[in-house]
C-alpha cells in the first residue's frame, strides 16, 4: 500500500461554513462574500474548476491561512446564477481531493497553490471484505434514519470502486465538521473507509437509543392520555347516575368543604394556598396526590366541633358502678371533676389523670367508662413500642409516606375537638436514634402548651387544650420525671378475693355465657367455687387470668351441652369438686408459705409491676473461710442491702454470742429462689438481717410472718412503697402477721379495711423489734434486751453521724 501527492497546480479558492465537499458529490451553494464571489468569477474564466475547503470557525468572516483545513476538493462548477439580492447560487460537482501547498489572500479573492491525492492499496482482500462490512451496516443506517431514501441503496449496490463507494456514503451521514474532515483527510481508502464503519455503527447505536427513548415516551404518554380518558369517563357516568353533583369537580367540591368549614384563620390561609396550587398542577403528577392529600386532612380534622359534655354526677356514679366493682379512688376523681364542671358552666381546660397499677385491674375499661358518662367521642392510642418521634408529632411533607401522627390521626376519627383520648401503656414508649417519643408528649400533655401543638405534618398549630387525656401504666419509674409530672396520678391496687368474687358474679360469669352460646341455659358458679378458681388456679392482681378460667368453664359445659344434646332450659350449677374435672389439677395451694418455724428461712414482701409478691430469702451457713456468695439474679441496690444487713448482724453477734473468729471457719450463702427472674429493690433490707440472724444463731423464724422495709447499718428501719400491694400479697399467701416500718402506718389509711381483716400489722422502728416478732424465741424479752444498741447522742460533728 502507497499513498502520495501529485503535482502542484493553482485554484481559486472558495472557503466554506459549516459543511463539507466529498469527491462526486453535487451541491448546490450560495456564495455571497465578495472574495468568495470573484474567486467563483475567476474559476469561470479558467476551465470553470475552484477548490473548495471548510472553515475551522464559520464566523469567520475573512479567513485566513490558519482558520482552513488543510485538505479540500477540487471541483467543477456546473451551473452559475447570479440572484437579486447579490447573492450568487453555484452548482458544484466534487472531482478528487487537494492539499494546500501555498494560501493567497488578496482584494481579488483567495488562491491556493494545491496538489492532487494519489492513494494505491496493495491488500484488495482486505479491501473487500471491509466494502461487504460497510454495504451492510449503511443499509442498516438507511432503515433505521428515514430521511435517506431508500432508493440509494440501488445506486450503492452497483458501486465498484472503493474511494466512491466511501466518499458517496459520508455524504449522507449525520456527522460533525471534524468528524467528516478526518475522513476527508483519510487518503488510504482502507482507513478511510475503516473510519466510516466506526462512525456507522456509533450512529446506528445512538438512534437505537433515540428510538428506545421515543418509544417509553410515547408509552407512558398513552398511559396519561388513557387515565385522563377513563377519569373523564368515570366523572361522566357518575354525574349520569346522580353520584355527583352536576358540574361540580373535585377541586370545587373541597372550595365549598373550605367554605363551609369552621376553621382557625391560619388553617384557612395555609388550606387556601394549597387548594391554589393544586389548580395549577396536572391530575396526573405525584405531587398532586401529595397536596391533595393534605387538602383531605385539613378538611376532615375537627378544629372548632366540640359535643357538649353530660356532667351529671348521678349518671357517672351509674355508669361507673355498673362497669367496675371496687376502684373507689378513681370513681372519687371522677366524681369530683364531673362536680367542678357542673359547677363552672363552661368549657374548662383538659384533664390529664394517669391510672396506675397492675394489669387486668380495669385501668383501660375505665377510660372507656369515663368517656361514656361524659358523652364524648373515646379514641384509644396504643403507644407500647413507640419509640420514634415522628408517631407522635407526625412526618414532614418532604418525603413519600408522610402522614400526621397519632395524636391528629384519633383526632380525625374523634370528628371532635374534645374527645376522650386514652394513650395506653404510655410507661412501654422506648427511644432510639430516630428521637424520644416520650420527650414530644411533653407538649401534648401540658395543658399551657398543647392549645398551640405542632404536628409536622399539618404544618399549623392545632388546640388539644380542650381534649382529655387518659394514660395507664404499669410501672411509674419507667416515665421520665418532667413527664410524670404533667400528670395527675391514680394508683389502682389489685383485687382482694372477696373483689374478685363480686366481679366474677356480676360481670365476668354474664359476659362468659353470652360469648360461648349458653344464653338459654341457666349457669351458675357458687361463691366458694368462685373463690377456688381465684386461690387455687390464678395468681395474679388483675382479673385476666380468672376471666379466662370462668371462660374455660363455661365452655366445657358448651361442650356438653352439644356433644350430649342438652335441651334448652338446663341449669349447670358447677361446684368445687367439678373444678379439677374443667380445669385440670390445682396450680397453686393455699398458701405459699413453709409450715412451722425453719431456720434462715425468711418470707419477704416485693412490690413489682404486676402487683406484689411474697418473697423467699434463704441463708444458710457451712464451715469454711469467711466466704460470702449472694445468688438469685440480685440487681445492685438489693446486692447492697445483703451488704448492709450482713454489717448489722457482724455488729451485734457479741451480744448474739457469736465471737468474731466464727466468721473466719464458715461460708454464709445468701440465696433468692427462681435464679432466673432478676429481682431487684429496696425494700429487703429487714428480711436479709432476720434471715442471716435466723442462719448464724440457729433461731428458727415465723413462717406465718412477712415483712418488708429498708436497713441501715445501725439497724433502723427505713420507709417503703407500694404497702397495698405488699398487704394483698400476704394475704394471698396465707400469711397472718406483717411487720412494716414504722413510718409507714399513715399509709395504712389508704389500705382498704378488707385487706386489713385478718392481719397482724406490727410497725418497727428498728431491727431489734423486728427480730422480736419474726424469731420463735422463748424469751423474747430477753433477747431484746441483749440485741438493742445502746446509742449515746453526743454534742458536735459525731453525735450528728450517731444520729443520723
Amino acid at each position: 500500500m502507497s499513498q502520495g501527492w501529485s503535482e502542484s497546480k493553482k485554484f481559486p479558492l472558495l472557503p466554506l461554513r459549516d459543511m463539507i465537499i466529498f469527491p462526486h458529490m453535487v451541491v448546490p451553494l450560495f456564495v455571497g462574500r465578495e472574495k468568495s464571489i470573484s474567486a467563483l468569477e475567476e474559476a469561470q474564466r479558467n476551465n470553470n474548476e475552484i477548490f473548495l475547503v471548510t472553515q475551522k470557525d464559520a464566523s469567520v468572516l475573512n479567513p485566513d491561512r490558519e482558520d482552513i483545513y488543510e485538505v479540500g476538493v477540487v471541483v467543477n462548477i456546473i451551473q452559475m446564477l447570479r440572484l437579486p439580492d447579490n447573492t450568487v447560487k453555484v452548482l458544484i460537482e466534487g472531482k478528487y481531493r487537494a492539499r494546500i501547498k501555498k494560501f493567497e489572500s488578496g482584494s481579488d479573492g483567495y488562491f491556493a497553490e494545491v496538489e492532487k491525492c494519489v492513494s494505491e492499496t496493495k491488500d484488495p482482500v482486505t479491501l473487500e471484505a471491509t466494502i461487504r462490512s460497510i454495504k451492510g451496516i449503511f443499509e442498516q443506517y438507511v432503515k433505521l434514519n428515514k430521511r435517506i431514501p431508500p432508493e440509494l441503496l440501488m445506486s450503492i449496490s452497483s458501486i465498484t470502486d472503493p474511494s466512491r463507494l466511501a466518499d458517496i456514503m459520508v455524504a449522507h451521514l449525520t456527522m460533525k465538521i471534524a468528524e467528516k474532515q478526518e475522513i476527508l483527510e483519510a487518503v488510504e481508502v482502507g482507513r478511510r473507509l475503516e473510519l466510516l464503519l466506526e462512525k456507522m455503527q456509533g450512529e446506528i447505536e445512538i438512534i437505537n437509543v433515540e428510538r428506545r427513548i421515543r418509544t417509553r415516551v410515547k408509552t407512558q404518554m398513552e398511559k396519561s392520555q388513557k387515565e385522563y380518558y377513563l377519569n373523564e369517563q368515570m366523572n361522566a357516568i357518575q354525574k349520569e347516575l346522580g353520584q355527583k353533583d352536576d358540574g361540580k369537580t373535585d377541586i370545587q367540591e373541597m372550595e365549598e368543604k373550605l367554605a363551609a368549614k369552621k376553621m382557625p384563620e391560619e388553617a384557612r390561609e395555609k388550606t387556601a394556598k394549597e387548594l391554589k396550587k393544586l389548580k395549577s398542577m396536572s391530575p396526573m403528577s405525584a405531587e398532586s396526590a401529595v397536596v391533595r392529600n393534605y387538602i383531605d386532612w385539613m378538611l376532615s380534622l375537627p378544629w372548632d366541633e366540640y359535643t357538649t359534655d353530660n356532667n351529671s354526677v348521678a349518671r357517672a356514679k351509674e355508669i361507673l358502678d355498673d362497669h367496675h366493682y371496687g376502684m373507689k379512688d378513681v370513681k372519687e376523681r371522677i366524681v369530683e371533676y364531673l362536680a367542678v364542671r357542673s359547677l363552672l358552666k363552661e368549657e374548662g381546660k383538659g384533664t390529664i389523670l394517669c391510672l396506675s397499677g397492675p394489669p387486668g385491674v380495669g385501668k383501660t375499661s375505665i377510660a372507656k367508662s369515663l368517656a361514656e358518662s361524659l358523652g364524648r367521642s373515646f379514641q384509644r392510642i396504643a403507644l407500647g413500642g413507640v419509640r420514634d418521634e415522628s408517631e407522635i408529632r407526625g412526618h414532614r411533607r418532604t418525603y413519600v409516606g408522610a402522614m400526621p401522627g397519632k395524636i391528629m390521626m384519633a383526632m380525625k376519627k374523634a370528628g371532635t375537638s374534645n374527645p376522650l383520648i386514652l394513650l395506653d401503656e404510655i410507661d412501654k414508649m422506648s427511644s432510639d436514634m430516630r428521637g424520644d417519643p416520650s420527650a414530644a408528649m411533653l407538649e401534648v400533655l401540658d395543658p399551657e402548651q398543647n392549645k398551640n401543638f405542632a404536628d409536622h405534618y399539618i404544618e399549623v398549630e392545632y388546640d388539644l387544650s380542650k381534649v382529655m387525656f387518659v394514660m395507664t401504666a404499669n410501672d411509674l419509674g419507667k416515665i421520665p420525671g418532667p413527664l410524670r409530672d404533667r400528670m395527675e396520678i391514680i394508683h389502682l391496687s389489685g383485687y382482694t378475693p372477696q373483689e374478685k368474687l363480686e366481679i366474677g358474679k356480676r360481670y365476668l360469669l354474664k359476659k362468659a355465657v353470652k360469648a360461648n352460646g349458653l344464653t338459654e341455659h341457666e349457669v351458675q358458679i357458687g361463691d366458694s367455687c368462685m373463690i377456688d378458681i381465684v386461690r387455687g388456679w390464678s395468681k395474679e392482681a388483675g382479673v385476666r387470668e380468672f376471666e379466662r378460667l370462668v371462660n374455660t368453664v363455661v365452655r366445657k359445659i358448651a361442650t356438653e351441652v352439644v356433644t350430649k344434646e342438652v335441651p334448652a332450659g338446663k341449669k349447670f350449677n358447677v361446684t368445687s369438686k367439678q373444678l379439677s374435672k374443667y380445669l385440670g389439677p390445682r396450680r397453686f395451694d393455699s398458701t405459699d408459705i413453709e409450715a412451722g418455724a425453719q431456720v434462715g428461712l425468711v418470707n419477704g414482701l416485693a412490690w413489682t409491676s404486676v402487683g406484689g409478691e411474697l418473697l423467699h430469702i434463704e441463708v444458710v451457713t457451712v464451715e469454711g473461710n469467711g466466704k460470702i456468695q449472694i445468688t438469685g439474679k440480685l440487681g445492685e441496690v438489693m446486692q447492697e442491702s445483703a451488704k448492709a444487713a450482713l454489717s448489722y448482724v457482724r455488729a451485734i453477734s457479741p451480744k448474739l454470742g457469736i465471737s468474731a473468729e466464727w466468721y473466719t471457719k464458715n461460708d454464709i450463702h445468701i440465696h433468692v429462689p427462681e435464679g432466673a427472674t432478676p429481682k431487684d429493690g429496696p425494700s429487703a433490707g429487714v428480711t436479709m438481717v432476720t434471715a442471716l440472724t435466723s442462719a448464724i444463731t440457729g433461731i428458727a423464724v415465723h413462717q406465718n410472718v412477712a415483712m418488708t422495709g429498708e436497713v441501715t447499718i445501725r439497724g433502723r428501719v427505713l420507709p417503703i412503697g407500694g404497702l397495698k400491694e405488699k398487704l394483698l400479697a400476704a394475704k394471698h399467701a396465707g400469711v397472718k402477721t406483717v411487720i412494716i416500718p414504722a413510718k409507714n402506718v399513715k399509709d395504712l389509711a389508704e389500705v382498704p379495711e378488707e385487706i386489713q381483716a385478718g392481719l397482724d400489722i406490727h410497725p418497727c422502728e428498728h431491727v431489734d423489734q423486728v427480730l422480736k416478732v419474726a424469731l420463735d424465741l422463748t424469751n423474747p424479752e430477753k433477747f431484746l434486751q441483749a440485741v438493742t444498741p445502746s446509742l449515746t447522742v453526743v454534742e458536735g460533728a459525731r453525735g450528728m453521724e450517731v444520729a443520723n
